[in-house]
């Protein structure tokens, strides 16, 4: 008897409706750790579902996305929930996912973390776009629920810090189904009108109470508005997307309104000590003024023409007065001068005369002991060859040439011998 034989095709096929058939693997949920995770341009996700010993391949089609509410990422424990079933083409099982929930996690708070991530990447976060919330606003623009303590800690706080400030309140639904969109449309509106500064919050709550402050819709709502946006969600420790998006974050409701509302006292307090600031240095400049003024006028009299003339004129004659002493003293000092030069060319004179006399007598002095004199006599004077006077036969030696000095010139001899005045008869 020959067996009959199955195509791979319908070998597939039979696991495949074998599989489907089998209730247990319909709306099954696995718990696993996600890797090889990969999103595809078409819009399925590819992954692997693994545990310490097993792993079992997956898909997410593109369709079933809509429920994700958060981005897996390789590591993530999940509970992935869909049905298991045969890739008939390539002869494997796989489990095709409908729905992922975090494992260990809530996943508000992995939604939150991760728009968090996203929205940081974009920078809208980054302190250059925040915009500066005005000193002296007067028109506050409020989102928030119409009813609740909120919105009565804003109007009760702005009104004592300033009563005449305005407040117009967009009453938008801040929890539940459709919280984000309301919220988001209470920005735009408040925002076309050109107010001072937005506040937008609540009051305090779950991380679900909060979460519509925590959508992306919002997060960008805030950043693309022109007025400034004062976040103001829940109690202190409580933190939305929404106050690290906006350009402020109130820890409080009551907090924001002080921070939007300038205190009119302590205002009207700080104009009264700039007042008094401003008078005090006013009146300064007043004195300072008035003590310029009289210096001006000072100068303005001194200035005067008039009166210049007539300084000028006293001056004049001061210095005609002045000059006309000068004058007759310098003359009477150049008189007594005349008198004296008299005095002095006479005794100048008579010295002069007494002079030449004292000449004469030492004239005649000299002449009567001048070698000159006495060479005329018919007398010599007689010198060695350095110049030096001979007057006496020690001085000189045979052949020693000489310069006798005669009264009409000078004869140059050499020394033939010499005698002694004994030898010629001569007593010394």
């Amino acid at each position: 008897m020959k067996q009959e034989a199955y195509t791979v095709t319908q070998l597939n096929a039979y696991i495949a409706h074998m599989f489907a058939e089998d209730y247990a693997l319909r709306g099954i949920t696995v718990r696993g750790e996600i890797s090889n995770l990969k999103y595809h341009p078409s819009g399925h996700i590819y992954f692997t579902l693994k545990d310490e010993t097993s792993q079992i391949s997956g898909i997410m089609f593109a369709g079933d996305r809509a429920g994700l509410t958060f981005r897996l990422e390789n590591g993530m424990r999940v509970l992935c929930t869909g049905s298991v079933g045969v890739y008939q083409r390539g002869g494997s099982y796989q489990i095709y996912a409908k729905a992922f929930q975090p494992d260990g996690i809530g996943a508000l708070y992995l939604r939150f973390e991760q728009l968090k991530k996203e929205l940081s990447e974009m920078g809208m976060f980054d302190p250059m776009y925040k915009k500066p919330i005005p000193k002296y606003a007067m028109h506050i623009g409020v989102v928030t629920a119409k009813t609740g303590a909120a919105v009565r800690d804003i109007i009760q706080i702005s009104k004592r810090r300033n009563p005449y400030v305005d407040i117009t309140l967009y009453p938008a639904l801040v929890q539940g189904e459709g919280a984000a969109q309301s919220i988001v449309k209470g920005i735009k509106t408040l925002d076309e009108m050109g107010l001072d500064v937005l506040i937008v919050g609540r009051g305090g709550g779950s991380l679900e109470d909060l979460w519509a402050f925590n959508e992306e819709i919002v997060a960008k709502a805030i950043f693309d508005a022109d007025t400034p946006v004062i976040s103001a969600v829940g109690h202190e420790t409580d933190t939305t997307i929404a106050d690290y998006v906006a350009d402020l974050r109130a820890p409080t409701p009551s907090a924001a309104a002080e921070l939007a509302v300038f205190d009119l006292r302590k205002f009207q307090e700080n104009l009264d000590s700039y007042q008094a600031t401003l008078t005090s240095v006013m009146n300064e400049h007043i004195q300072d003024a008035r003590q310029l003024k009289s210096q001006l006028a000072l100068r303005v009299n001194q200035q005067n023409p008039v009166l210049r003339l007539k300084n000028m004129s006293e001056k004049v004659h001061v210095d005609r007065e002045k000059l006309r002493a000068l004058m007759a003293d310098r003359l009477n000092r150049a008189r007594i001068k005349e008198k004296d030069y008299q005095r002095l060319f006479v005794l100048m004179d008579k010295r002069l005369q007494e002079s030449k006399q004292r000449l004469s007598i030492i004239t005649e002095r000299i002449e009567a002991v001048s070698p000159l004199r006495h060479l005329s006599q018919g007398y010599a004077y007689v010198t060695d060859d350095a110049g030096k006077r001979i007057d006496s036969i020690q001085q000189i030696k045979p052949g020693e040439v000489l310069h006798t000095t005669l009264r009409d010139g000078m004869v140059q001899s050499a020394v033939i011998d010499i005698k002694k005045k004994k030898d010629f008869g001569l007593s010394s």
